[in-house]
């Protein structure tokens, strides 16, 4: 992980990791080996049971301005016949392999952030556009410094408005009229009115981003080691639940695992002698 130069990964303190995006000289955007370097971290994650919560932010005086297009003009778009007009879809499957490949590769990231146990804290300060909407949308919890913006950048730029995942995750955040509207305009929305339609948990100064994002954190470690990842793993399955049985099912299969360890004897011992309850780790 030390050899990471798209981004920085931080252990901070006994079961919280901070990974940054770390390009801030271009507004942290996207490139392939960034986008690399996340799903390598991501990987390695989803077996650390070390490392209990991840804050996820951006260096610099911005979260992300989304995909880097000159990279994009240049790696993402090979070359074609100048009379690419001119060709039908079919003749053309080179452009088709690749920029499906680089399309895919891309939007996997969100799916890895929703299936490694540890639960996400985003901390966004600046603009958050283009893909990085999207990726901030996929974190389990997000929190805005007063200078976020958010945008679907991405309709600006002759492209389809739905993107790594932002039509799945927006609607069920704010609801498919708003989801609608911000997607279809692909205009600002700031903080304060992230906060008000559910976008966002709260918005705190930007100097205060990173203590608000690390004191949450230290609430959630705090839970038992077990039931964090069962309740974040039981959380993405029932978003998608086809019914109410279906859901207690998941929510009941959770509750049994954890009372197979020795937490909820902790748990309930902590509760009537007044102290943290002290979990072992797994």
């Amino acid at each position: 992980m030390s050899s990471y130069k798209a981004i920085k990964y931080k252990e901070l303190e006994d079961g919280i990791a901070v990974v940054s995006l770390n390009r801030p000289e271009k507004l942290n955007a996207f490139t392939i080996q960034m986008i690399e370097e996340l799903h390598d971290l991501f990987h390695k994650l989803e077996w650390d049971m070390d490392i209990r919560v991840l804050i996820l932010t951006g260096e610099g005086r911005g979260f992300s301005a989304g995909t880097d297009l000159n990279e994009a003009a240049t790696i993402y778009q090979p070359e074609v016949p100048e009379n690419y007009r001119n060709l039908k879809y079919m003749d053309i499957p080179e452009v088709v392999k690749r920029e499906y490949y680089a399309q895919k590769r891309t939007s996997q990231l969100v799916l890895r952030m929703r299936e490694i146990p540890q639960p996400i804290i985003c901390a966004i300060k600046g603009p958050a556009v283009g893909m990085a909407f999207s990726i901030a949308l996929a974190a389990d919890i997000r929190i805005a410094g007063e200078s976020a913006r958010f945008r679907n950048s991405v309709f600006l730029l002759g492209l389809s408005g739905v993107d790594v995942g932002n039509s799945y995750f927006l609607p069920r955040l704010i609801g498919l009229s708003r989801a609608a509207e911000i997607i279809y305009t692909a205009r600002f929305v700031d903080a304060q009115e992230a906060e008000r339609i559910g976008l966002v948990s709260r918005v705190v100064p930007d100097e205060k981003l990173m203590d608000e994002a690390i004191a949450l954190a230290r609430v959630l470690i705090s839970k038992s080691p077990l039931g964090l990842r069962l309740t974040k793993s039981s959380i993405n399955a029932n978003i998608n639940a086809p019914n109410l049985e279906a859901a207690l099912a998941i929510e009941n299969r959770a509750q049994v695992i954890c009372m197979c360890t020795t937490d909820p004897r902790e748990g309930i011992t902590a509760f009537f002698e007044k102290r943290d309850p002290k979990y072992p780790r797994r």
